[in-house]
């Protein structure tokens, strides 16, 4: 059977690929290696991330999207030519229709770039979908509902919170911090703390070892080795979930922030149903732990987490992809 129709969650840290009848067929890291003399693409995604903090001075590992949004045109084609061609196989004939996730403060000139590049790439039509739309959607919230729903979609570079009724997006508001920065902020404690540096990766892997947005009572525990600044020597560091709890706490506080920003700018009536319903929140950032609670203390709303957080923007590019005729005439916009 040929594919002609595929999802694509073009996030900043993963892309997954939907396939309507095949379901999740790729997840990788957004990542592209290329040799720099020729400018050719060498790895794409989860082989290109193996090569960060490793490659010789000819090779860059290269990360295309900045906050969700393409930075870097050339290789953001390239990584799409990749995944699309991953997803039909290679003796598909039939060039697909794409459905493309995208920033909801995504501006004309970024968006059509998204959909330049999809068809560059091998699409025969591609559309862009909000993501707190496609992530409502994939959380199994009736979007075309009159009530309001309040959705925060934490990804890798932009945590993004909506208010979503009658199928559109009444208010909304984004920052520029999510899980890279979460990464970044871990690496920044380090350093100033103990005097060790890390890797992206090694941090990563203590955030979602031991990741926490509260203190707790019993903490948690992460062997890590680093590079002591001192000395330049590797050294060894045990890291408690308090201290992670530590460093993340401004961001978690920007985040809460935002989402104050959107009640303000949003109708008491939404607010009002967003107060009996809750907040759902949805993307791979949202799986720290105790997050739900951290904006429970914050905002006095119930939080609470989607179902396969991670996978709800793909998820909903699925269910517009089943129904695409109907949701051409109202949510898709192809210019």
């Amino acid at each position: 059977m040929f594919t002609t129709k595929i999802g694509i969650d073009l996030g900043t840290a993963n892309t997954i690929v939907f396939v309507p009848g095949k379901g999740f067929i790729i997840n990788e890291p957004t990542i592209v290696a290329l040799s720099l003399p020729d400018n050719t693409v060498l790895a794409v995604g989860r082989e290109a991330k193996d090569m960060i903090g490793r490659t010789p001075e000819d090779i860059v590992a290269y990360k295309p999207l900045k906050d969700g949004v393409i930075a870097d045109y050339y290789v953001t084609k390239a990584m799409m030519r990749y995944f699309i061609s991953k997803a039909v196989g290679a003796f598909n004939l039939v060039r697909p229709e794409v459905v493309v996730s995208v920033p909801a403060g995504i501006t004309q000139t970024e968006r059509r770039a998204v959909v330049n590049a999809a068809r560059e790439a091998g699409a025969r039509e591609a559309f862009v979908v909000k993501e707190p739309i496609l992530a409502a959607l994939g959380a199994g919230v009736p979007i075309n509902a009159h009530s309001g729903n309040m959705i925060i979609n934490m990804g890798g570079g932009t945590s993004e919170v909506a208010i979503v009724s009658l199928g559109g997006i009444v208010s909304w508001a984004s920052v520029r911090i999510a899980g890279n920065k979460f990464d970044q902020a871990i690496m920044d404690y380090i350093k100033k703390k103990y005097a060790i540096a890390i890797g992206e990766q090694t941090a990563e892997t203590v955030k979602i070892e031991i990741g926490s947005a509260l203190p707790l009572k019993s903490k948690l525990e992460f062997r890590l080795r680093g590079r002591d600044l001192v000395s330049g020597l590797p050294k060894d560091l045990i890291v408690n979930s308090n201290e992670i709890a530590e460093a993340l706490n401004p961001y978690l506080v920007d985040i809460a922030g935002a989402v104050q920003k959107v009640f303000n700018e949003t109708p008491p009536e939404l607010v009002a149903d967003v107060m009996e319903k809750g907040i759902l929140l949805s993307g791979g950032a949202s799986q720290l732990r105790y997050l739900g609670e951290f904006f429970e203390r914050m905002l006095g709303v119930t939080t609470y987490s989607a179902e396969d957080p991670l996978f709800c923007v793909a998820k909903g590019t699925g269910l517009i992809l089943n129904h695409i005729d109907v949701y051409k005439r109202t949510l898709l916009n192809k210019r």
